[in-house]
């Protein structure tokens, strides 16, 4: 056992703080903020390792606090020693210096004097005068090229990609008074304007729809916190119901100023929209949450990636208090344009013969229920599972043969996603060709989509391409595959209300019977109950065997 040396000690900080590509990005537009930047933009080549840029008009730095700046446990953002009292995004001092550590560095800095400064770290430190006005530019090139190891355990450069747009996309949406650009390989991904309106983040973000379809809110609240008051303030933007999606990343919640994951707070947004949300769908929030610094740890994660709150439950029901009594002021309706694919679903059955062959369809109830009479019992048949099992076992086919089989849109269909959604959309193009998409990045935030799976005809539902991007996120396995057909076969199936006439009725009951397993769609529910006429006999107290 023995004493490590500093220099090993440092080295082996450096790399907990750096870790992938989007850690420099994170640390980078952190120090731009606190600098007071109204603009910060970020150039990304390739994965990130290649070349990263951040430039900011913040405060800006004097030569001698520059060179400082890229050494060892150095800060500003440390009031007197007290980490109670830290209201900035960290006080980490060796975040520049554990950059340069893994990379080669060079910041260019101005803090509003006649000249600049520039800093160059490869190997050695130089310091040089440089034109520049006031603010930062910091340029990080060969990340890990003295760690091959660590750069080797990185993802794809798509994916890698992914997680910057995500990072990124966080702190545009959830500091809206500062306009936040992020450009990857050249081609501009997004552009906040820095307006300080929600909404206006959220368009450059997300795009038309959520910007149109949400509400935006501005609440405060006292809560008690050990024997002390503190006042929580909540701002942000709600979308609608209408918008959902399939996982729960879209719930975004700063505490002070950085997005963090923070469970308890974003269960609270959930529950804030109790009853109006779908079953297994997620909102699209975005939260500021605000309390005193003596209120929040900000250092509990090694990454800072989430924080620590005094007085959480407290906290929680202020965020759910503040998200119902925002829904509860806003006209929440909506119009369904679906779909389906009845055509091709209804085919006759020319192979095995149907389970159900025997059922005779005598009548529906609330164009939900089909009702089949079939030896000696009352079928009832949901004609949505029923639906969502013939489309997704006729997906499961076409899939495991050639692919699914695309259906050009023409024109082609646009989608306003996330930047790492637009992200996963290049990482994951060979999974989407094929489950029958063919889309790639059209500009900021949008999507053309181009063909849809064909056996499911022309998809309206504009959720289909987000849910299946957010299954291929959490890697491709059996598992996940059969969840996203099942996602698929959901869509484009009957809803509650869709009428069907006697014919179409007859021939969704024969193809249940075909599927290998007719008796449950493929999310689990049961497609089928059968009522013996014995049940209902004693229910009318009649003896089974009169008439």
């Amino acid at each position: 056992m023995r004493r490590l040396d500093r220099e090993t000690v440092d080295r082996i900080a450096a790399g907990e703080v750096v870790t992938r590509p989007a850690r420099v990005v994170v640390e980078l537009v952190e120090n731009a903020l606190d600098a007071g930047a109204d603009r910060v933009e970020i150039e990304v080549a390739g994965d990130g390792t290649e070349r990263i840029r951040v430039v900011d008009d913040g405060a800006g730095m004097s030569a001698e606090a520059a060179e400082l700046a890229v050494e060892r446990h150095t800060t500003s953002k440390l009031p007197d020693g007290n980490l109670a009292a830290v209201d900035t995004l960290g006080f980490r001092g060796e975040a520049l210096a554990s950059i340069a550590d893994v990379a080669r560095l060079t910041l260019t800095t101005n803090d509003g004097g006649a000249r600049g400064t520039r800093v160059g770290v490869d190997d050695r430190v130089t310091v040089d005068s440089a034109g520049r006005g006031r603010g930062t530019t910091v340029e990080v090139h060969d990340l890990f090229h003295n760690r091959p190891a660590r750069k080797e355990s990185l993802a794809a450069p798509a994916t890698e990609f992914e997680r910057i747009s995500e990072r990124v996309a966080a702190y545009a949406l959830l500091r809206p008074e500062v306009a936040i650009a992020l450009d990857h390989d050249g081609r501009r991904t997004f552009a906040t304007p820095g307006s300080g309106e929600f909404v206006d983040a959220a368009l450059s973000v997300y795009g038309r729809e959520v910007a149109r379809e949400s509400t935006t809110l501005d609440a405060a609240a006292t809560v008690d916190v050990g024997d002390r008051t503190a006042e929580v303030t909540v701002r942000g933007l709600l979308a609608y119901p209408s918008v959902t999606r399939a996982s729960a990343e879209h719930v975004r919640v700063a505490v002070n100023g950085r997005p963090v994951s923070v469970p308890a707070l974003r269960r609270a947004i959930e529950r804030g929209y109790g009853s109006l949300l779908p079953g297994e769908r997620h909102p699209v929030a975005v939260l500021a949450v605000s309390l005193p610094p003596w209120a929040v740890d900000q250092n509990v994660h090694p990454t800072k990636e989430t924080v620590a709150l005094r007085a959480a439950d407290a906290v929680a029901e202020a965020v759910e208090t503040a998200v119902a009594d925002a829904l509860a002021t806003v006209d929440l309706r909506r119009s369904a344009d679906v779909a389906m694919d009845l055509e091709a679903a209804l085919d006759p059955v020319d192979s095995e013969p149907s389970l159900l062959g025997d059922a005779t369809f005598v009548g529906r109830f609330r164009d939900l229920y089909l009702l089949c009479e079939s030896d000696g019992e009352l079928l009832v048949i949901d004609q949505h599972a029923a639906h969502e099992r013939i489309n997704y076992e006729r997906l499961r086919a076409s899939i495991e043969s050639e692919g699914i089989p695309s259906a050009t849109l023409d024109p082609p269909a646009t989608r306003s996603l996330s930047p790492g959604e637009v992200a996963a959309v290049e990482a994951h193009a060979d999974a989407l060709a094929r489950l029958g998409f063919d889309c790639e990045p059209f500009g900021g935030g949008t999507v053309r989509v181009r063909a849809v799976p064909a056996p499911l005809g022309r998809v309206a539902d504009p959720e289909t391409l987000e849910s299946t991007l957010a299954a291929l996120r959490g890697g491709e396995t059996a598992e996940r595959r059969d969840d996203l057909l099942a996602d698929l076969a959901c869509h484009p199936s009957l809803k509650a209300g869709d009428e069907l006439d006697d014919e179409e009725a007859a021939a969704l009951v024969e193809r249940l019977g075909a599927c290998e397993q007719p008796f449950a769609c493929p999310h689990g529910r049961p497609t089928v109950l059968a009522i013996d006429e014995a049940h209902l006999a004693r229910g009318f107290e009649r003896h089974p065997n009169r008439r």
